[in-house]
């Protein structure tokens, strides 16, 4: 059978003036005078697929890495759910909701996950690939591409209407943008089913009724935005990260309530990066694999433990399909014992007060080759306590020991020019590509502007100009924001690999607890009342450290037989009664 192929042309990296059009000049089939490559209307290259041999030139050759040509697996020789336009992104598959099952989706970013519930909720209508699609027919060539299968009965049952879908938005700052009413007022419109008392106070977001939505925090649109969803008449909900911008606290929470509004009726189903999180509250897992901006594929659903374990893998055993090269491992490790004489900073109760917020840290020091990991809920302190090791405020009360220089990336990125990414991370490039240009594929960014990039390449640029200053300590707060989950595990495997090459240490923010155990050997741990007091303790061993925040969260993690990452027992699991009974509450 000849394999089915597809071209990809990212028009944003496309730039036929600076290239003077290679692409088409060196097309063997645009030599021979036919006319695979040619130019759209807007003066970008357009690849005919029917007329391509894959031979790779173009895309090769290409300056800008604009072009993709793929060569379908055997299993994907039909026509996609969707395609954006020619030469546009494909998907495949669709992932489905299980009534009375929380429902995972997980993949890469640009991999098509939007896409895919987008679908389901109704929000965009399957073209099938045309161009020239009648849109009225979408449920009909659902139902039949998915005949014999539980997806069929599920889209027969959704034209019927018998299925009704309430969707939560990705990007929960446009509620922002859109609306300037108070909580309230919004949250009252969208009540269909007279459960807004009972919806905001299991959200604990009642404090903020008389609040504009437009003066609110990121965490607390994201709540708004779930306590929206499930404010509607429906019996399938589809939230698209409802987790992002929230502490791990709000994390565990969110997920708490996802499985307190499940019923036999109901179906939930949600995107997310946070595995601890996603194991946690899901049943079932579809995992979507492929290549970002080209095409995505949805696999069939997978148990959440074997769905996770097949995705750190990267192997697809059913369908025989191998989406990365390597696996993405996990370590028990023995816990680092602190010696004071080998610190190379330390300080004695430190104190800040900001406004009517005040931090305070215990007797402390940062260990020669110390990987600290810091936990606690948002607006408890630890920026705070990561911009006095910056330098960039004094504390009130104590003082470090000595100097020591330091890197930082701070947790809100500022970009002030249109400098060249090239120019930025000139230091990385000539000192550590391997290291860091290449696992955090950079060099597909490197001749764009730091003003054009995402939130996502903007974090692994950052990281990488960090990572490669020469200093003493490196701090990083919040490395994981707007990663997805492939691209936190790797920033975390490279950073805990680049300092134990330089020999240095680091002391590292984040919410993802899979993040801060893979990267972490102590930790500071913060406890008190947000936004009041905060209270800095460590750094102290992992076990110590993760018993101590986790007995708070309630809840309890175990590390997986196959895969050693960490898993948090389902609530009121045997596990999870016996740990707690135990006093357990992680292993290491």
């Amino acid at each position: 059978m000849s394999k089915k192929r597809i071209a990809v042309i990212k028009k944003e990296k496309c730039n036929p003036l600076s290239c003077n059009d290679l692409c088409m000049k060196l097309c063997p089939i645009n030599r021979m005078g036919e006319e695979c490559i040619s130019k759209d209307d807007h003066s970008k290259a357009s690849i005919d697929e029917l007329q391509c041999t894959g031979c790779g030139i173009c895309s090769n050759r290409c300056p800008f890495k604009a072009i993709s040509i793929i060569n379908l697996p055997s299993e994907l020789q039909k026509d996609p759910i969707h395609r954006y336009g020619m030469n546009g992104f494909h998907l495949y598959n669709l992932p489905l909701p299980v009534f009375g099952k929380v429902v995972g989706v997980i993949g890469r970013n640009g991999i098509g996950k939007t896409t895919a519930i987008q679908i389901l909720a109704g929000l965009l209508k399957p073209n099938f690939g045309s161009e020239d699609h009648d849109e009225n027919q979408s449920f009909d060539e659902l139902i039949d591409k998915f005949k014999g299968t539980e997806a069929q009965l599920f889209f027969e049952k959704l034209k019927r209407k018998e299925i009704t879908i309430s969707y939560k938005l990705q990007k929960v700052d446009l509620l922002a943008k859109r609306y300037s009413c108070t909580v309230k007022d919004l949250l009252m419109k969208a009540d269909e089913t007279n459960k807004l008392s009972e919806i905001s106070s299991l959200l604990k977001i009642e404090n903020i009724f008389d609040r504009k939505i437009n003066e609110l925090s990121g965490g607390e649109l994201q709540k708004i935005a779930i306590a929206g969803c499930f404010l509607k008449k429906a019996n399938v909900f589809i939230l698209d990260e409802p987790t992002s911008f929230l502490d791990i606290k709000q994390r565990i929470a969110i997920a708490k309530f996802l499985r307190s509004q499940l019923n036999p009726e109901i179906s939930i189903l949600v995107v997310e990066h946070d595995l601890v999180v996603l194991d946690y509250m899901a049943d079932i897992v579809h995992i979507l694999y492929g290549e970002p901006g080209v095409y995505g594929v949805v696999s069939l659903p997978k148990t959440i433990r074997d769905g996770i374990n097949v995705y750190l893998l990267g192997f697809l055993k059913e369908e025989n399909i191998r989406f990365r090269d390597h696996e993405l491992k996990f370590y028990s490790r023995p816990p680092l014992m602190l010696k004071k004489e080998e610190s190379i900073i330390s300080w004695q109760s430190l104190s800040k007060k900001l406004g009517n917020f005040n931090m305070n840290a215990s007797d402390g020091q940062i260990p020669k080759k110390g990987m600290i990991g810091v936990l606690g809920e948002n607006g408890i302190g630890k920026t705070t306590l990561m911009r006095i090791l910056a330098g960039e405020i004094k504390p009130d009360l104590g003082e470090i020991s000595k100097e020591a220089k330091i890197s930082y990336k701070p947790q809100y990125i500022e970009v002030k020019n249109d400098e060249i990414v090239r120019l930025f991370l000139k230091d990385a490039i000539s000192q550590f590509s391997s290291q860091l240009i290449k696992p955090f594929e950079l060099d597909l960014l490197l001749d764009r502007k730091l003003s054009e990039l995402s939130g996502g390449e903007l974090q692994r640029v950052m990281i990488a100009k960090t990572l490669s200053a020469d200093a003493d300590i490196y701090l990083l707060d919040e490395p994981s924001a707007y990663l997805d989950v492939e691209q936190r595990l790797i920033v975390a495997k490279t950073i805990s690999t680049l300092i134990d090459i330089k020999e240095k240490s680091a002391v590292i923010i984040d919410h993802d607890l899979l993040f801060i155990d893979n990267v972490s050997s102590l930790l500071f741990v913060f406890k008190g009342k947000p936004s009041i007091n905060g209270d800095c303790i460590g750094p102290i061993n992992m076990e110590e450290g993760m018993n101590s925040f986790l007995k708070e969260l309630e809840i309890t993690f175990r590390r997986d037989i196959d895969s050693k990452r960490p898993r948090a027992n389902k609530e009121g699991s045997q596990l999870d009664v016996k740990q707690k009974h135990e006093g357990k509450y992680y292993y290491g």
